[in-house]
């Protein structure tokens, strides 16, 4: 279960949380522009734009959660179960294994219209990495400066809406989550007033009673509703730090605890990491569960014209100032 959402201030911002019970010690993983990009049906590309983002290194090939390139277009892949579905190779088409879907698209494409272009001759194949990764269950969002999708392959084809809200979660399909959004067509951040009769005098005992009626729990559903109002109600400046900041707060409207979803055998799904790239400068900041000090790497604090990976590893333990 995942939350990804897009935000701009004076810059632009891209980023999720990652949650899941389990971690596959996945890095920050740089690949520069000469980093050779094998494709199981498609030709190398040699030479391609750099990116940054999540992502578990598995014999030398980064297994993307979650992408930007050096232009400013993001990618992310969110869990997408009982909806998803892939396709045998198809003659005619670009044949891409799900793994190989970010890479694909934000090594080539400056925007989203770059990547609708790939989009409409791409069949979605359901090729393993190895024996040892099943394929996920995946729909993806990407995002430029100026506007996101959503993408999701389906039984019936794969489908590309329009994401107006920069927002994804997971299932069910985007356009049951965008319907299900006018059930909550009267939360508002304003302080209300009496529209339950007349007939009675009905005073607010609290602030924030606009917002009754947002779901609280950590289904994907709910936390599309909550995330969505949080970030479209969202005040902020335009200081890197306060936007960073606010970027967070956003994405811990919908953050999973440690024991709130059990998924069996004394295994809990959790926020593993949150993270919040600034797509103009190429800056990648994260957290983790037991770190929330905001840590941050920076795409061009290294040789984006090698042909070599760089990775660094996330920072968990936790980290306390103490201030006497």
């Amino acid at each position: 279960m995942c939350t990804a959402i897009t935000y701009t201030t004076k810059n632009h911002y891209f980023g999720r949380n990652f949650d899941l019970e389990y971690s596959y010690n996945e890095t920050v993983t740089i690949t520069p522009r000469n980093f050779p990009f094998k494709f199981r049906r498609m030709p190398e590309i040699k030479k391609h734009y750099s990116m940054i983002g999540m992502a578990y290194v598995l014999n030398g090939y980064p297994l993307y959660y979650e992408a930007t390139n050096e232009k400013g277009l993001s990618m992310a892949s969110l869990n997408y179960p009982e909806y998803a579905h892939y396709n045998k190779v198809q003659k005619g088409k670009d044949n891409i294994a799900t793994f190989e879907f970010i890479p694909w698209i934000v090594c080539q494409c400056e925007n989203v219209d770059d990547a609708k272009k790939l989009l409409e001759k791409i069949n979605i194949t359901d090729e393993q990495f190895d024996e040892s990764l099943p394929n996920g269950t995946l729909h993806w969002i990407i995002a430029d400066k100026e506007c996101s999708i959503t993408v999701e392959s389906d039984k019936d084809g794969l489908k590309i809406y329009d994401n107006p809200m920069g927002v994804l979660t997971n299932s069910p399909s985007f356009n049951i989550q965008l319907v299900n959004l006018s059930n909550y067509l009267s939360v508002t951040s304003e302080q209300i007033e009496n529209r339950f009769s007349d007939k009675i005098s009905l005073t607010q005992y609290s602030r924030g009673m606009g917002g009754i009626g947002l779901p609280g729990d950590l289904s994907s559903m709910s936390r599309f509703v909550k995330v969505a109002f949080t970030k479209l109600n969202s005040v902020c400046g335009d200081g890197e730090n306060e936007s960073v900041s606010q970027f967070f707060h956003i994405l811990g409207s919908v953050e999973q605890q440690n024991g709130c979803v059990c998924m069996g055998d004394g295994k809990y799904e959790r926020t593993i990491y949150s993270c919040c790239c600034n797509v103009d400068y190429g800056i990648y900041y994260y957290i983790t569960y037991n770190n929330s000090m905001i840590t941050a790497i920076s795409m061009y604090n290294e040789n984006i014209d090698s042909r070599e990976l760089v990775s660094y590893p996330l920072i968990c333990e936790t980290q306390i100032k103490h201030q006497n």
